[in-house]
């Protein structure tokens, strides 16, 4: 894809995240969005605008377009899979915000369709394929820690409430800080062990109403129907253990992101949420901590780089690391990770998959 030819994009849902992949995909030569669309027609109409998107048209006119090479998914989550299935019947490549889906069916259907349709689906987050967690997993697999026996990962927040102008899905079905942010350590942690096997956790939920912080809406109450907490333990196919907590209901913390236990040595990874940040590393026998460089990844970007990745993908004829298969696997462990807090059991998982080989070099934002 080239600036003269780019891969064309359509943007359905204009809600809170979409400026950051449009402020990153406004930096990328070869990929164009065209156009977008939202169930608020002014909604669209606005981000059009602020964005310099060439066209505000509705849902059905998107899909028909012919001049539209993929889908940018960007709705709320109860309807992520319905709209992915929608734009894959219209014959596009689609790239969807997390989860791609809240049940095993649609994540089937998902795979089947785009099969015979013959395009491509990758999913949020590619977080991963930043400066900052792809240098640390460049340096593991180069055996910084030596082999990786174990993990612990911790993304807890107060929740969003406070600084969401519109909450409510967070607490609603398809919500809640496992689908929400759990995701993000979850697919770090299988990008350096691999596929999760069995999974044992307990959730409880805390609170059974949330309070409106910020927007129009500030002092609406709004109910919880999500578990709020987690605490869990993964068991990876090819070996290793992790640990991992994820919470709307903790005030403030001083806990790790992301820490990995090798045979020789410590690795704590950057927060799994952003691009940047890097690899401190602490080997048997030393006093102290060493940063390591960037090595690998995406340098000075965000949100929209998997899309990008997608998009070189294709025109390059290889596979995409923010693959269907990474985010069926991600969320089979989560959908297990809600059965086993259920039934008080270990649940061993349905999917498996590869570990996304990691980005062999380090690449840089496009000037300006």
């Amino acid at each position: 894809m080239t600036e003269l030819n780019p891969f064309r994009v359509g943007l359905i849902g204009c809600g809170n995240i979409s400026g950051q992949y449009l402020s990153t995909l406004a930096r990328l030569p070869g990929v164009s969005v065209t156009a977008c669309a939202d169930i608020d027609p002014e909604r669209a109409a606005a981000v059009a605008r602020e964005h310099g998107i060439p066209r505000a048209t509705g849902v059905d006119a998107l899909l028909a377009d012919p001049d539209i090479d993929a889908v940018l998914n960007l709705t709320i989550p109860a309807v992520h899979a319905t709209v992915t299935r929608e734009a894959i019947a219209a014959g596009k490549h689609v790239w969807s915000e997390k989860p791609l889906a809240l049940d095993r069916a649609d994540v089937d259907r998902i795979r089947e369709e785009a099969a015979r349709a013959g395009v491509r689906v990758g999913c949020a987050p590619d977080t991963f394929l930043g400066a900052g967690l792809q240098s640390s997993i460049g340096a593991i697999v180069d055996g910084a820690i030596g082999r990786p026996v174990a993990a612990t990962a911790f993304f807890t927040t107060p929740g969003p409430e406070a600084w969401h102008p519109d909450p409510e899905f967070f607490y609603a079905p398809g919500g809640g800080p496992l689908l929400d942010i759990g995701v993000y350590p979850i697919t770090a942690l299988v990008a350096v062990f691999g596929a999760v096997e069995a999974v044992s956790a307990q959730s409880q939920r805390s609170v059974p109403t949330r309070t409106i912080g910020s927007g129009a809406k500030a002092g609406q109450e709004i109910p919880v129907e999500v578990a709020t907490h987690y605490s869990v333990s993964l068991r990876f196919a090819g070996g290793g253990l992790a640990t991992l907590v994820t919470s709307f209901d903790v005030p403030a913390h001083e806990l790790p992101h992301i820490e990995v236990y090798g045979v020789e040595g410590t690795m704590t990874l950057p927060d799994p949420n952003r691009f940047d940040g890097g690899p401190r590393v602490r080997r048997r026998g030393e006093n102290a901590w060493t940063t390591l460089p960037h090595t690998n990844g995406y340098l000075g970007l965000q949100r929209g780089i998997g899309l990008a990745e997608l998009a070189g993908s294709i025109e390059a004829g290889v596979p995409h690391r923010a693959s269907l298969d990474l985010a069926a696997h991600v969320l089979d462990t989560m959908l297990a990770i809600d059965e086993s807090a259920a039934s008080g059991a270990e649940v061993v998982l349905r999917t498996t998959c590869e570990a996304p080989p990691p980005v062999a070099k380090l690449i840089e934002a496009p000037a300006g």
